[in-house]
Order: C-alpha cells, then structure tokens, then sequence
C-alpha cells in the first residue's frame, strides 16, 4: 500500500433536520481522512472487514466491522479510518443530529 492513502468514497443518502445518512466506500488502499464527529453516530457495515483506526496521538489499531453488526460511537471522536486490506469495505453512517 502507499504511504498517503486515497480517499474514501462519501456519498450523501439523506439529510434531515435530525439526521445525516452517509454512505462510506473504502476500495483498498483508501481513508477518510482525519476527522472530528460533530454528533453522535451509528454505523451499519454493509461489507465487513478490518480497518484502521489512527487515533490523534499516532497509535494506530485494527476495528473489525462485520456486515450487518451495527456499532455507535460519541461526538466529539477524532481519528483517521483507513483500508489496509486488499477488499473494499462499505458501511452506512448514521449522524444523530
């Protein structure tokens, strides 16, 4: 893999009011870039396996997702995901306004 990841495919499925509704792609090789949630999120993996997470100190570990087993996380996170692997993953965000 390189050293600079590409970028992770984001594709807006819904905004209300309350909610922001984000497809995530990630082909081999691709990241999200750092990033600070604004709100509370849900994540529903559509296509599982292992990413990367760099967290703001520089540690970096493996988060395995697994299709169709939801996982939430709070405002306020901020790290980097990233796909190391040789497989596209794909998961659904769900922004809690």
């Amino acid at each position: 893999m390189s050293d600079k990841p590409g970028q992770a495919i984001a594709t807006l499925q819904a905004e209300t009011d309350r909610v922001i509704v984000t497809e995530w792609r990630f082909p081999p090789g691709t990241a999200t870039g750092h990033h600070v949630h604004a709100y509370d999120y849900i994540v529903v993996p559509m296509i599982g396996g292992a990413l990367t997470i760099a967290e703001d100190d520089g540690t970096r570990h493996q988060k395995t997702i697994v299709t169709g087993q939801s996982y939430t996380g709070p405002k306020g996170v901020s790290h980097d995901v990233i796909n190391e692997t040789a497989a596209e993953i794909v998961f659904v965000e769900v922004e809690l306004k």
